[in-house]
């Protein structure tokens, strides 16, 4: 790499860092003007929130802004190198656009690498942290669930007239078995709860049917343990779950979901497919912000800024528009998380070829 190189990812890069670190202080400063009742009527301690709340939220926020903070420092930098005439000489010396353009990919890499780390390892755990505060102090809602049916695998179904996710505790519990068309047995229990150091399931009251053809037998007792494919996190009501688990989890839940068919698989599908191509909207929208800006204009860097903070709440809204299809009106997971980045990357294309050369 040549100087020229060195110098326009030492400016990406700072302008980036320097940008994403206001956004984030900005929305620590909204989001505890926001909370300050809540933080002060709940029982949290101050450590708590320090580090379990906001551990979670900074990193969180850090991921989540990346792109759009790396879009307008983009448009930034180089809105004012070409206020500046820094970019004219550089095109007149016979460097292409193309290679031009090859520092600002390498500085887009690093954040994209980056970015995946977070997605996939780092914000899934932090997320855990944010997220069990969030609905341990914050959050009054119903924390049962009612009339549960789930199938555990091809030939075992549940069915839970109630489970409480505070208690862990789930009433009018019954257990199938089948063979086949056969229904081989049936647990029913007035009680089950799951013991969360032997990791099994406590049922009371209980009484089991066999049946053997003509056959039958009835068993009754008044407490069993038993280990059953399901877990408290199944039978969840809180919407923010999925985005504190891991790939592995999530893989997990997508496979059991297959069977289950409890009308989550969408949301579980969307997640896993979000933290795989959010960071590659880093390329795309680095693209926009280097045709957009490379040109002098008059006025000076605010024409270019003015732009990308539209085209930034544009991408937004796509995503949401996206999001919204896909959980609503049927469109595939993988096809709505593909759309923004495509249509702007259409969009990056196009600038770019009329971008002065």
């Amino acid at each position: 790499m040549k100087i020229i190189d060195w110098y326009i990812i030492k400016k990406y890069l700072g302008t980036f860092v320097f940008t994403l670190g206001i956004f984030v202080i900005i929305s620590i400063v909204f989001d505890i003007s926001e909370k300050l009742d809540d933080f002060l009527k709940s029982s949290a301690t101050s450590s708590q929130i320090i580090f379990e709340y906001y551990g979670g939220f900074i990193p969180f926020y850090l991921n989540f802004l990346s792109p759009l903070i790396n879009f307008i420092a983009v448009i930034f930098f180089t809105a004012k190198m070409a206020d500046q005439t820094e970019i004219v000489p550089i095109l007149c010396g016979g460097a292409s656009f193309n290679r031009f353009l090859r520092p600002y990919f390498i500085a887009s890499t690093i954040i994209f690498i980056v970015s995946m780390i977070f997605n996939q390892l780092i914000i899934p755990e932090t997320n855990r942290l944010m997220t069990n505060f969030e609905n341990t102090y914050l959050k009054n809602q119903d924390n049962t669930r009612n009339n549960i049916h789930i199938q555990l695998d091809s030939n075992t179904y549940v069915y839970l007239e109630s489970f409480d996710n505070k208690t862990d505790i789930g009433y009018r519990f019954s257990l199938e078995k089948f063979k086949g068309d056969d229904l081989k047995s049936k647990l029913m229990s007035d009680r089950i709860a799951w013991d969360s150091i032997s990791r099994k399931w406590k049922i009371s009251n209980y009484t089991i049917r066999y049946v053997d053809g003509l056959k039958e037998k009835m068993v009754s007792g008044t407490e069993k343990d038993t280990t059953l494919d399901m877990k408290p996190l199944d039978f969840d009501v809180r919407d923010n779950i999925y985005s504190a688990m891991n790939f592995r989890e999530l893989n997990d839940k997508i496979e059991k979901e297959k069977i289950r068919g409890s009308g989550i698989m969408v949301n579980l599908e969307l997640e896993k497919y979000k933290r795989w191509s959010y960071p590659f909207s880093t390329y795309v929208l680095t693209l926009i912000g280097v045709a957009l800006s490379s040109r002098k204009v008059r006025g000076g860097v605010g024409l270019p800024l003015g732009i990308g903070i539209g085209l930034s709440f544009l991408y937004i809204l796509l995503i949401q528009f996206s999001n919204v299809f896909a959980l609503k009106g049927g469109l595939p997971p993988i096809i709505a998380v593909i759309i923004p980045n495509l249509i702007f990357g259409i969009l990056g294309v196009i600038l770019a070829v009329k971008a002065p050369k």
